[in-house]
């Protein structure tokens, strides 16, 4: 991804100034309370207009006035703020993705390492919490100086990490996850030094709290890492895809595809230049195949599991795996413009890009923290100056601290006691589960719709296309194939056929290369026919083609075109051959006169099919009580026929409408409430596309389509859009349920961990328990946007 990337220009006075996107690699976020920092950070510098921080990819995307601001002024202001930033590359080669790769799964390999010293401290820890209890005593490992040691060296050595960013975090005045934990774990710890040191207070040691509160942390962090790894498995693939070296040749015309070929990086291959692909390679760049005949496997673009048959002609994706032959092909895209480079491009921007929902979650993770440490002191000052007074005999119960067993003994002063609440307060609150409920669900979501060859470009579309209640249709291209053809053939004069009214049209027509033109070619070169011998062509546009050609060796004039053209050439159209032209035009399909000499000798009607899943997908969307729209720049007859066939009421369609007009009708949608999507594929559509709540493009749509669409289909399928809309709901219930959790989780959690139970239940939390239940809060958000990805094909294309 290049890092800066001009959006618009300014080239007159008073006009906005030009932008540009800065892209950043961010290190040592933790939090949510870390992605506020980072995002303040750089909304404070001039010339930057937004920042969008993700904690899980570990990427900030900037949005800055061209020349103001360069990126590693960016850079430096987020690692001065305490996250290590680096600005991505401008080279275009997808180095720093892979780089990227390379990084998280080297990470992966030294989380065995990290977790076998999280189970062995739990283990120790737990021998000090059993050996308290009088429940098992092993020497040395059950002796209180073993813990103090243990305690020291876990401080020191494992958590250093967390207790340096906590007070770089806490020094900066932007308090983090680890300032609430090194807090936590650092008082638990100097309280057991001075039960330790000053045996005459009556203070219990406990120093087993802190390495097992630790150990819980490293573990859950740990697990929390591994599973973010997975959340990225399908942006990782996508890069892991991307072909390493190319085979070069010369042109196969000449030489054949059988050829030695020069082995050079993927990168460097030029656009024209041709490139050898065996059986088994991944196909290196874009390009058509010029030579050879081969099947392909697509799945990775489309989601389609059954390989493509390619022969000389047709277009090849890098990335791809060719399976059964050897190909030449001539390079047409490389690098970034490859459509792999821009699926990656997509599917990165679509997990950078926040969903509404997630600005709750950030606002009160941004102050989480300090409200977090407030209610800590306010914990130890009531219970120190109120509680304990008031209820004196929590002092002389056991408190079982859930779910650790752990006892307050009545030699406890109300100090330890206090302090003890205090320390479980900071330690089970969790900003984590909050910071991640969203972007984990996204990149799970995101990543799973790529995987299926559906881009969607961001959590924010993610949510919008899970409140639609309309969905709009182009028509030509996109409910249709937007690719004519000949559906009938009227043979009127005596003494003809089908097959002569199609070669009489078809040579006439071999001047021209319009939509109705190719279509008729198409009907000859099915049957096979041969074009007669055909000169002076006269082309009318708006009205049709003549020709002197030779019917059976006679020269004579041959005219194709519409009514209007057969009436101006003075040719008599008696009042069958209206009737039936009338039938045809009401049906929804084009007439094209067809006259020789001096009368019309047929009639060849011409029509842009219907995909084939166009109906089932209409129905669907109504099932789900989804209004359906179709607009178009057709005639009315064609809308009609359109409305007949999808079983749409007159009033869906409209037709004849202007670029501004299909503009016009969504912004009037959405002025009486609705949320409007738009599903087109011309250059004509982009307005509306932009207009749309949703835009979504087929990938065979124009370019300017798909750049402007915030859904793009891969797989060309109608189909497709119901799979986004199941997906979408999947993903937005996911977040729902991750905020529910994290809500819920802290609200319950830290008046428990407070002691509002201690009154009525003598129950509270010990600062282990309180470790342990944090750890597991933040895994479970993970794990559950995780489960997303048990959707199967079946239930993405469920008609719910």
């Amino acid at each position: 991804m290049q890092v800066l990337s001009p959006q618009t220009s300014a080239s007159e006075p008073g006009l906005e100034p030009s932008r540009q996107t800065v892209v950043l690699n961010v290190s040592g976020m933790k939090c949510a309370g870390c992605v506020r920092a980072v995002e303040n950070r750089l909304a404070q510098v001039d010339g930057v207009r937004s920042a969008t921080v993700n904690l899980v990819t570990e990427v900030a995307v900037v949005e800055t006035d061209a020349g103001v601001v360069s990126a590693d002024q960016l850079a430096d202001q987020v690692t001065q703020a305490g996250f290590a930033a680096t600005p991505r590359t401008t080279d275009g080669d997808g180095d720093d993705l892979t780089a990227w790769v390379e990084a998280k799964r080297a990470e992966q390999q030294q989380q065995g390492q990290r977790l076998g010293v999280a189970i062995a401290l739990l283990i120790l820890s737990t021998i000090g919490h059993l050996n308290h209890f009088g429940w098992l005593t092993i020497p040395v490992l059950s002796d209180l100086w073993f813990h103090a040691i243990l305690a020291t060296v876990t401080l020191a050595f494992p958590a250093r990490e967390i207790l340096v960013d906590g007070w770089a975090g806490l020094r900066r005045l932007a308090p983090n996850m680890n300032t609430l934990v090194a807090l936590g774990s650092v008082s638990a710890y100097l309280a057991s030094v001075v039960a330790l040191v000053f045996p005459g207070l009556g203070w219990e040691c406990f120093f087993e709290e802190p390495v097992m509160l630790l150990a819980f942390i490293l573990l859950g962090r740990t697990l929390e890492q591994r599973a973010r790894y997975r959340a990225a498995d399908a942006l990782r693939s996508l890069v892991e895809l991307q072909p390493a070296v190319a085979r070069l040749i010369s042109n196969p015309a000449t030489a054949g595809v059988a050829q030695t070929g020069v082995e050079v990086p993927a990168r460097c291959v030029q656009v024209g230049e041709w490139v050898q692909v065996l059986p088994g390679e991944k196909i290196s760049a874009d390009g058509t195949v010029v030579s050879g005949q081969t099947t392909v496997d697509e799945a990775m673009l489309t989601g389609e599991s059954m390989p493509v048959l390619k022969q000389p002609g047709d277009g090849v994706t890098a990335g791809t795996v060719n399976q059964s032959g050897a190909i030449a092909l001539q390079v047409t895209s490389t690098g970034q413009d490859t459509v792999l480079a821009q699926m990656i491009r997509l599917v990165e921007t679509a997990q950078s890009r926040k969903a509404p929902i997630q600005r709750l979650a950030d606002l009160i993770s941004g102050y989480f923290t300090y409200g977090v440490m407030s209610l800590a002191t306010l914990t130890f000052l009531f219970w120190y100056f109120i509680g304990l007074h008031h209820w004196p005999q929590v002092m002389h119960s056991a408190l079982g601290m859930a779910h650790m067993g752990h006892t307050m003994t009545y030699t406890s002063s109300t100090l330890l006691v206090s302090l003890k609440l205090a320390i479980a307060v900071m330690v089970v609150a969790c900003p984590c589960a909050l910071g991640l409920a969203t972007p984990t669900a996204i990149l799970v979501g995101s990543g799973l719709g790529a995987e299926r060859g559906l881009l969607i470009r961001g959590g924010d579309s993610l949510e919008t296309i899970h409140h639609l209640d309309t969905v709009v249709f182009d028509k030509t291209g996109t409910l249709t194939l937007g690719q004519p053809q000949v559906t009938a053939i009227h043979v009127i004069a005596e003494g003809l056929s089908e097959a002569d009214i199609v070669q009489l049209a078809a040579t006439v027509e071999s001047g021209t290369r319009h939509p109705l033109a190719e279509a008729i070619h198409q009907a000859a070169t099915v049957r096979e026919l041969e074009l007669l011998q055909a000169d002076e062509f006269d082309t009318q546009p708006g009205l049709g083609v003549a020709a002197q050609i030779t019917w059976q060796d006679i020269v004579q004039p041959c005219a194709l075109g519409n009514q209007k053209w057969m009436i101006q050439r003075e040719l008599v159209l008696d009042a069958k051959v209206q009737d039936r032209a009338k039938a045809l035009a009401e049906a929804g399909q084009t007439v094209v006169y067809v006259a020789l000499g001096d009368r019309v000798v047929g009639l060849v009607a011409i029509a842009d099919q219907l995909r084939p899943d166009a109906v089932s997908v209409v129905e669907a969307l109504q099932k789900q009580d989804l209004q359906v729209r179709v607009l178009t720049g057709d005639r009315k007859e064609v809308a009609g026929a359109i409305a007949a066939q999808l079983n749409l009421a007159p009033s869906q369609v409209t037709a004849e409408v202007s670029p501004q007009g299909k503009v016009d009708a969504i912004r009037q949608l959405q002025a009486e409430g609705h949320t409007v999507a738009l599903m087109g594929d011309g250059i004509n559509d982009a307005p509306a596309l932009v207009q749309a709540d949703v835009g979504i493009s087929l990938h065979s749509g124009t370019d300017i389509a798909m750049e402007t669409a915030d859904v793009i289909l891969m797989g060309d399928h109608l189909s497709g859009l119901l799979e986004t809309l199941t997906l979408s709901r999947a993903t937005f219930n996911k977040i729902r349920q991750n905020l529910a959790w994290a809500f819920a989780y802290n609200l319950v959690a830290i008046p428990l961990a407070a002691g509002v139970l201690l009154p009525t239940a003598g129950v509270s939390l010990s600062p282990a328990a309180a470790g342990g239940m944090m750890a597991f809060s933040s895994v479970a958000v993970v794990v559950n946007s995780l489960l997303l990805r048990r959707l199967s094909s079946d239930a993405l294309s469920a008609k719910k």
